[in-house]
């Protein structure tokens, strides 16, 4: 019996979801609790495991963002055919349980797998990979004439070659070492300096790719003048934007686009600026780190200390720990912490519970491991959710000041600027001190610009005396 493949809810705020790629083929026999689709959300990429055995069959492409609950794909017994919409059987011979490749699909309809003959992404968007947009400019081949193997009908390199292989009058012979290849790849040699007698081909008969090229000499960086514009999204894995991307507003991205976007439409912001001393942090921090050498307690950085004076002045200033909602303002009874973390194409914020009750060293110890957890793409959905107040850092990137947006739900956010050097005057002589830059953001309609000072002041005056952060 065909069992469907839900996208699901994960987090108590996620409405859609953007498959980043399926982890295993069409057709391709998948066990309870194995891992089938890696899953980008508004707050975390997660690998989701099948809920059940069978033949794995998508009616959705990778790359396809769709509703939660949404039908994404079929497990299916042997010799079992697809379903349609909702329990519609397809026709004979048109899914994985027939032994044969399906056609490319559309996300347009989570329920229904339709072929497509050259548009293979959603609302017509060509999903290739960046290596094939790169190949097939430089062979200039026409996209949307190569079939795609690649999940969810992606282009990849190695499709593009076979595509130049199977052009009429276009055929290379087989040179003496009994391997053939296709003109692109004759090029490539060429511009390389290889002799292609003297590469092991690993494509189907000896047949060499490009991929045989690059093991043997690096391909040389991409160095067009006018390089082609390519709809597509780093990968995961190679974050790094190239002039020419096009990165859509999907996935995490998307959701951070739009979360922003109405933070600052439906709050009255105002950010305050002011300066703390932080030398009696910084020795303390020195003396630390010589007495706990030898213990298992974690040394807490600035931030640490920066996260537990926030913590410790939200409970001197409830208006800061609250939220808006249509019958007024909510002063909210805990005090759960939010810290931002730089992750690729974007950011997350988990969440440190009952950050007052901590003593400073397990702030340091959850801060540690949360962030690792969320740059590794480890982090759970649930240490995502609940924050009431969040602390935000560029002090590492050289930023003194800037105006941080406010998270929707919670009525401020605090930014943290760069240690620097600062001068104190006393008795007409100078004294260099340590200091940074606080930023406060604000929402207006909830708390005005006295009260928020007075919290700022607070966080200085813990910062000052920072012994009292310790427990």
């Amino acid at each position: 019996m065909a069992v469907e493949v839900l996208l699901p809810k994960i987090g108590l705020t996620m409405q859609e979801g953007t498959i980043d790629e399926w982890l295993v083929p069409v057709g391709a026999a998948v066990a309870e609790g194995d891992a089938l689709l890696r899953l980008a959300t508004d707050k975390v990429d997660v690998d989701v495991e099948a809920e059940a055995g069978g033949l794995f069959h998508p009616v959705v492409p990778a790359g396809a963002t769709v509703p939660t609950g949404a039908l994404i794909g079929w497990l299916l017994a042997e010799g079992e055919q697809p379903p349609g919409p909702r329990g519609t059987p397809m026709p004979a011979g048109s899914g994985a349980g027939a032994g044969v490749s399906p056609p490319a699909l559309t996300g347009t309809d989570a329920g229904v797998a339709s072929p497509v003959p050259s548009v293979n992404g959603t609302a017509g968007r060509l999903l290739s990979s960046p290596n094939a947009r790169r190949v097939a400019t430089a062979a200039d081949v026409d996209l949307t004439a190569v079939r795609g193997t690649g999940p969810g009908g992606r282009i990849v390199s190695e499709d593009v070659e076979e595509f130049l292989a199977a052009l009429p009058g276009d055929r290379t012979p087989v040179p003496p070492g009994g391997s053939s290849f296709s003109p692109l790849v004759r090029k490539l040699a060429k511009e390389r300096g290889l002799d292609l007698s003297a590469v092991t081909g690993t494509g189907p008969g000896g047949r060499i790719r490009r991929s045989d090229l690059d093991a043997v000499t690096p391909a040389p960086p991409h160095r067009d003048a006018t390089p082609p514009r390519r709809d597509a999204t780093p990968s995961r894995r190679d974050a790094t934007p190239r002039p020419g991307d096009v990165l859509p507003l999907t996935g995490m991205r998307g959701a951070i686009a739009r979360r922003m976007h109405a933070s600052l439409q439906e709050m009255a912001q105002l950010t305050h600026g002011y300066e703390v001393r932080m030398d009696s942090v910084v020795s303390l921090r020195d003396r630390l780190k010589e007495e706990w050498a030898d213990s298992d307690l974690p040394v807490p950085g600035l931030n640490d200390f920066l996260l537990k004076a926030a913590a410790l002045a939200l409970r001197e200033h409830p208006l800061l720990n609250a939220t808006v909602r249509e019958d007024g303002i909510h002063l909210l009874d805990g005090i759960h912490l939010g810290f931002a973390v730089a992750v690729p194409g974007g950011l997350m914020v988990p969440v440190i519970e009952d950050a007052v009750e901590l003593p400073l060293s397990e702030m340091a110890r959850r801060s540690r491991v949360l962030a690792q957890a969320a740059r590794e793409g480890r982090i759970s959905p649930a240490q995502l959710e609940g924050a009431t107040f969040t602390v935000t850092s560029l002090g590492g990137y050289g930023v003194d000041f800037f105006t941080p947006v406010i998270n929707p739900g919670n009525v401020a956010i605090l930014g943290v600027g760069r240690l620097r050097d600062g001068v104190e005057w006393v008795d007409d002589r100078p004294l260099r001190t340590r200091v940074l830059t606080l930023s406060l953001t604000f929402d207006h309609r909830a708390v005005d610009g006295a009260p928020a000072a007075e919290y700022l002041r607070t966080v200085g005056d813990l910062l000052r005396r920072p012994l009292r952060l310790l427990v």
